[in-house]
Formats: C-alpha cells, sequence, structure tokens
C-alpha cells in the first residue's frame, strides 16, 4: 500500500475527525429535541416508534447496498455526496408538518446517514491503515464531542423557547457548507476489486464482529431515542432538563474512547468486551431503577462510558482482517450494526406501548450481558487494526489468524 505525503495525511486526518464531528452534532440536536418534535406533531409513543422504524430500515438497507457500491467507486466520492445530503435531510426532518411528510423525511435521512456511517468508517479505517497506528476510537471521540455540541445547542435552545423547526433547521443549515468543505480533505484509494463469487462471501469473523455491534447500537439507541422521553413523561422533569440526558451520555462515551484504543492494546478485545457488557448492563439497570431525573441521567452516563468503545473496535477490525476487502467489509459491519439502531427502539417502543417505559428500557440489560458473553466467542489473535497482533489476556498464544473463527 503506497503511503501518501504527510501533508495529505495529516489533512485527511483532520477531515475525517470533522467529518465524525459534524455528524455528530446533527445527530446530538436531532436526538436531544426528540420530545420537541413529538410535541409539535402531537406524536405518542408509538408514533415515535415508527419514524425510528422508518429512519432505521432506509439507514439499513443503504449499508448493505453500499458493500457492493463501494468496491466500484470507493468510499471519498461516497462520503463527499453523503455527509452534506445528511445536513439536508435534517432539515427536511424539521420542515415536515405532518405524520405522513415526516416518515418519509425520516428515511430519508436514514438514507443519507446509511451512506455517510459507513463510508466516514470506511475513510477513517484507510486514513489508520496509511497511518500504521490505531485512531478509530479518536475519530469515534470527535462524533461525541460533536455530539455534545449539538445536544448542549439543543438544551440551550429549548431553555430560550426556540421553537423545534427553527433549532434543527438553523444547525442543519450552518452545518451544510463545512459538510462540502470537508471533501475535498479525504484521501483516494482505487476500488476494491473482487470476485463476483467472493463478494457473497465475506469471512465469518466480519458477521461475528457484525453482531457485536450490532448489540453496542442498540444500546446507543435506547440513548439516543428515549433518554428524553423517559425523562419527561415517566420522571415528569422538564424539556431542558429531559434534553441533558443524551450529551451528558456523550460526554462519558467521548471519556470513554479518548482511551480506548490504549486499553485495546493493553488488554485486548476478549477482556476490554467483557468488562464494557457487563457495565453498560449495571447502567441500564441504574436507569430503569432511577427515583429521579438526576438518578436516571447517571444511569445515561454510565452506559455511555461503559459500551462507547465497542463500535470504534469493530470497525477498526472490520477493516483489518479482509485485506484488499477492507471497504466492503466496513459497510457490512455496518449494515448489521446499526440494524441494532432499528431493531433496538422499535422493540422499546412496542414493550413500553405495552406496558411502560421503564420496562421497555430494561430489555436492554439482557442484551448488555449478551456483549460480556458474545466477548468469548472473539477469537485470539486478531490483529489490533494491524498494528502486530493482539495480546491474549489468559497468556495463550495469538494462533488464530485473520478472517477465522475460533468457534
Amino acid at each position: 500500500m503506497q503511503t501518501p505525503p504527510a501533508r495529505a495525511l495529516r489533512r485527511a486526518h483532520r477531515g475525517v475527525l470533522g467529518t465524525f464531528a459534524l455528524v455528530g452534532v446533527v445527530n446530538g440536536i436531532l436526538a436531544a429535541r426528540l420530545p420537541g418534535l413529538a410535541a409539535k406533531l402531537g406524536l405518542d409513543t408509538g408514533d415515535v416508534g415508527l419514524v425510528i422504524l422508518s429512519w432505521g430500515v432506509a439507514a439499513t438497507l443503504t449499508m448493505q447496498c453500499m458493500r457492493w457500491i463501494v468496491a466500484a467507486v470507493g468510499n471519498r466520492l461516497l462520503l463527499r455526496i453523503g455527509t452534506p445530503l445528511v445536513t439536508v435531510s435534517v432539515g427536511l426532518i424539521a420542515l415536515s408538518p405532518s405524520f405522513p411528510l415526516l416518515l418519509a423525511a425520516a428515511a430519508g435521512f436514514g438514507v443519507t446517514s446509511g451512506v455517510a456511517e459507513a463510508m466516514m468508517n470506511a475513510q477513517g479505517s484507510l486514513v489508520e491503515r496509511r497511518a500504521g497506528r490505531p485512531m478509530m476510537n479518536g475519530f469515534h471521540a470527535g462524533w461525541s464531542a460533536g455530539a455534545v455540541a449539538g445536544g448542549l445547542l439543543a438544551v440551550l435552545l429549548a431553555a430560550l423557547d426556540v421553537p423545534y423547526t427553527a433549532s434543527v433547521l438553523g444547525v442543519a443549515a450552518v452545518a451544510l457548507p463545512p459538510a462540502f468543505a470537508l471533501g475535498w480533505t479525504y484521501l483516494d484509494e482505487p476500488a476494491e476489486e473482487e470476485e463476483t463469487e467472493q463478494r457473497s462471501n465475506l469471512p465469518g469473523i466480519v458477521y461475528l464482529i457484525g453482531a457485536v455491534a450490532f448489540m453496542a447500537l442498540l444500546l446507543e439507541g435506547l440513548v439516543a431515542d428515549w433518554s428524553g422521553l423517559l425523562l419527561t413523561r415517566e420522571l415528569r422533569t422538564t424539556e431542558a432538563v429531559a434534553a441533558l440526558a443524551y450529551p451528558l451520555y456523550e460526554v462519558a462515551t467521548f471519556t470513554g474512547r479518548l482511551f480506548g484504543d490504549r486499553l485495546r492494546l493493553r488488554f485486548g478485545s476478549r477482556l476490554l468486551l467483557a468488562a464494557a457488557g457487563t457495565a453498560t448492563a449495571l447502567g441500564v439497570l441504574l436507569v430503569v431503577v432511577a427515583p429521579s431525573a438526576a438518578w436516571a441521567i447517571a444511569g445515561f452516563g454510565l452506559t455511555g462510558l461503559a459500551v462507547c468503545i465497542v463500535v470504534p473496535l469493530c470497525m477498526s477490525l472490520a477493516g483489518a482482517v479482509v485485506p484488499g476487502r477492507s471497504d466492503a467489509a466496513i459497510a457490512q459491519v455496518s449494515a448489521i450494526g446499526y440494524a441494532g439502531l432499528l431493531v433496538g427502539p422499535v422493540l422499546i417502543g412496542f414493550v413500553a406501548e405495552a406496558s411502560s417505559l421503564r420496562t421497555g428500557i430494561a430489555t436492554a440489560i439482557g442484551v448488555a450481558l449478551f456483549i460480556a458473553v458474545a466477548a468469548s466467542r472473539m477469537p485470539r489473535g486478531l490483529p489490533a487494526a494491524g498494528f502486530g497482533a493482539e495480546p491474549d489476556p489468559a497468556g495463550a498464544p495469538a494462533t488464530v489468524p485473520a478472517g477465522r473463527s475460533d468457534s
């Protein structure tokens, strides 16, 4: 693999970090102002679940298609198109005057998010491999920082009684020019060549990594989509206080991701994933039994601190385990993983409709524990983003080649 000039690599690093942050900002304000959207159109819990379903189905199907499209045109062009369209689609959500049009706008946001989320991970993996050192947790920390900024901005705007439409549309409009500018910083790479038969036969390890990402993103979707409604409807707090949950969750996520790469290299994937799953279960349990908004927000924070390292780890591994097909592997893991954002919040919504929102959220405890169990099935010896063999905490030699499962 040819190493680009140092200046181009630094520019690409900043560009990928900026892209993660920008997408985080628009997602942050969208998530934090979800109660405002529900109030604007008079949506009940089931209606919100259908909006999330519309977005999730579109995003998941788009990411699955990216596996084949990126092999033909490369990730740079797709990311140059996808990132600006994310801001446009968020603006269309803000402008939606009715529930049917909101569903259509949410689907559009799902399509554009599917392109941008998968391809910014692919571009990040390319920069990481060209630089020769782990960076993926740092890129995802940028997303978290952006989401915190968007969420805190949402808190301020809600406290100032700025209408939902003006808040979200304004942020989308401001984000559009930088989204175009960032496109000129990305690295280029020839489209990955795949034989027709190979396109349907990625190694089993890719799907194992995708399953772990699925569970982690299910849990992340829980906070993004239901934290505000839990605080306003179950714990009877104000919309401004409820909007604090998401940015504080992202502060915890950002903090954890600052140390994620070093922790992975020191302790290995198995131990780190097992600890993350167990601690996440404790965080969700605290949310479920919280007697007040303060305790619930603390539970969301613990959840973010614990689960935050899982998805960056999955994306980094996906980019390393199938040399020559990294973009396709990342797109496949993204499609599997982001289906968790589809299934989780919708499942919680339907359970909440039949019982209570606390009961719906409680179902995520089992999912978090499943991450801990799934960690034991991760193969030994996976390369840590291609930067040397990953240590086995038990001291056993690393003997499983990349791309094979030890099951």
